[in-house]
């Protein structure tokens, strides 16, 4: 865990004359930041990465997911709300992090706060914060572009209610709490070559509302990009997305033809020939914040995927010609 310590001096200036109304002066107070890492993705890695050639690809995923599965702020924003939320936000800091523990100096008059924290923003520039003058609109929202491309931060979370009294020795505690979450696709490749594969997912929340705790979708979800990490066997392909995470309940806008209860997907475009295979992989459990989902299989002759596990369902098109909100790079 990664402790955040943030000392804050409430000056006093302009308080301090005999007739002076001091409902508004500040105090000595202390905020202790602490990110909280809840992941499952040591258990994953060791649980489905078991032969030789996977505990290499371990390796690599844990490389390439390095800046998403860590507790490690490299900045922090902080905003302070009038609690009712009618006047706004009341003050904002954003400070470089980049170590374990930081204190800082701040100021603000002595009332009620609804005070929203986030961490790791600034690198990650496929997510934005939007709303941010208001606490029940401030919002992270995944940047639509197309493609879409994955995730390149964990990013944490916090909201508190601070109430600041007077004449008092006060210390807050906030704990942050990962906000995104990412998938593998680990695909024998049995002979097709890197280049002829491109793998895309969806099902995935579009914002993260700070103040709530919350997650909005669209109505037509975005297809994201996925990465594909680098492994030193060329029997094997890996591809990884990082995202806001999916329904917790079946997903709606993937209602599958055969009844299937679909939260989230992979799709994945072979290049077979003069054909381009399409493979829709449906996930029947959902992708929850912090949690990292590893899935397994291999391409077939024809070029279609076919998973180990039996609960993901699958639907193969094998002569695809594309769609109206999708174009494979191939």
């Amino acid at each position: 865990m990664t402790w955040l310590l943030l000392s804050a001096l409430w000056l006093t200036a302009g308080c301090s004359a005999i007739d002076d109304d001091l409902s508004d002066c500040g105090v000595d107070y202390e905020i202790q930041y602490e990110l909280q890492l809840v992941t499952n993705m040591e258990m994953e890695l060791q649980t489905q990465l078991t032969t030789q050639v996977e505990t290499s690809v371990a390796a690599a995923l844990r490389e390439h997911l390095k800046d998403i599965f860590s507790d490690f702020a490299r900045d922090i924003d902080l905003s302070f709300f009038e609690v009712d939320g009618q006047l706004g936000r009341l003050s904002h800091e954003q400070h470089v992090m980049n170590n374990n523990e930081k204190s800082y100096t701040l100021y603000l008059p002595m009332r009620e706060y609804r005070h929203l924290a986030l961490a790791n923003l600034q690198q990650n520039s496929w997510v934005t914060l939007t709303g941010e003058e208001h606490s029940n609109t401030m919002m992270l929202q995944q940047v639509l572009n197309e493609p879409v491309q994955s995730h390149q931060t964990g990013i944490f979370a916090a909201r508190t209610n601070m109430d600041v009294l007077e004449n008092q020795s006060q210390t807050f505690h906030v704990n942050l709490y990962m906000v995104n979450c990412a998938a593998v696709l680990l695909l024998e490749s049995r002979g097709h070559d890197a280049k002829d594969v491109s793998v895309v997912s969806t099902g995935f929340a579009t914002g993260y509302n700070v103040d709530d705790n919350t997650y909005t979708f669209s109505d037509n979800p975005p297809l994201v990009n996925a990465d594909r990490v680098g492994v030193d066997d060329p029997s094997v392909l890996c591809y990884c997305t990082v995202t806001f995470p999916s329904y917790e309940t079946p997903n709606p806008s993937l209602a599958s033809s055969s009844g299937e209860e679909v939260y989230w997907q992979f799709r994945v475009y072979v290049k077979n020939g003069d054909n381009i295979v399409e493979t829709v992989m449906n996930i029947k459990e959902p992708l929850k914040a912090g949690e990292l989902r590893i899935i397994k299989g291999y391409i077939d002759s024809d070029g279609a995927v076919r998973p180990y596990d039996s609960t993901v369902g699958v639907s193969v098109t094998l002569n695809w010609n594309g769609g109206a909100n999708y174009e494979t790079p191939l």
